[in-house]
C-alpha cells in the first residue's frame, strides 16, 4: 500500500485513478493457507468476545485453534500481528462502504459530502470496536503504519484534492486523521463523557474549517 499522495504528487485525482487496497490485502495465498489462517483468526475473534481484547494471548489462541504456538508466531509475528490481522476482519466492511458503497459515504456524492460521512462512519467505528482497535495499538511504532490507516490516510487526501483545498494535503490528511484517532475517541466518550453527538458537530465544524479557504 503506498503512503498517501501529497500535494505535489497528485492532480485532479478521483477515485479511480488510486488504486485503494483493502487491510491486509496481499498476493492470493493458497487456499489451505487462507483455510488455516481463518480458523486462527477464528479462534481469536471467539476468545476477545469472551474474555476481551486485553487479555488475549497466544498462547491461548494456540490452544484453542489445536496448534501450537510456534505456529502462530510463525504466522503473525507476535500478539500486535495477530490483533492487527484480527482487526483487518472488522475494518473490510467498514472500508467497503467508504470505497464502494452507497452515496454519501461512497462514491457518486460531492467531496464534501463524502468526507464528512467519511468521519462520522468512523466515529462509529470506533466506538463500536474500541477495544479491538485499543489493543491493536499497544506498539506506537507501527501506529501510524497498519494498513487500514494507509487506506484511511489515501483516501482523505484524495477527498481534500478532489475539493480543491490548497496548501500541504499530507499535513491537512493528518490533523483530520488526528481527530479520528481511536485513543482520542475512547478518552473523550469514556473518560470525559461526551457524547458521539458532540464528535459528530466537532468533525463537521473542523471538515468546514479546513476546507474553507477552496470556497
Amino acid at each position: 500500500m503506498s503512503p498517501p499522495q501529497t500535494s505535489d504528487s497528485v492532480s485532479g485525482t478521483n477515485q479511480d485513478r488510486i488504486p485503494l487496497r483493502l487491510a491486509g490485502e496481499g498476493p492470493p495465498a493458497r487456499a489451505d493457507a487462507v483455510r488455516n489462517r481463518a480458523r486462527l483468526l477464528e479462534a481469536a475473534a471467539t476468545l476477545v468476545t469472551e474474555h476481551g481484547a486485553a487479555h488475549l494471548t497466544m498462547d491461548a489462541v494456540a490452544t484453542a485453534a489445536g496448534v501450537g504456538k510456534g505456529t502462530l508466531f510463525r504466522r503473525f509475528g507476535d500478539r500486535v500481528g495477530l490483533l492487527l490481522a484480527l482487526l483487518d476482519h472488522t475494518e473490510r466492511a467498514y472500508q467497503e462502504s467508504f470505497l464502494h458503497g452507497p452515496p454519501p459515504l461512497g462514491p457518486g456524492a460531492p467531496a464534501t459530502e463524502r468526507l464528512l460521512a467519511f468521519g462520522e462512519t468512523t466515529l462509529d467505528y470506533l466506538v463500536l470496536n474500541r477495544e479491538l482497535n485499543l489493543a491493536a495499538e499497544h506498539d506506537h511504532t507501527r501506529r501510524f503504519l497498519t494498513p487500514p490507516r494507509k487506506v484511511r490516510a489515501t483516501h482523505v487526501a484524495m477527498l481534500l484534492h478532489e475539493i480543491g483545498v490548497k496548501g500541504d494535503i499530507e499535513l491537512l490528511t493528518e490533523a483530520l486523521l488526528g481527530f479520528l484517532d481511536v485513543a482520542l475517541v475512547s478518552h473523550l466518550t469514556t473518560q470525559r463523557d461526551m457524547p458521539l453527538e458532540r464528535l459528530t458537530s466537532g468533525w463537521r465544524d473542523l471538515v468546514a474549517r479546513v476546507i474553507r479557504p477552496a470556497g
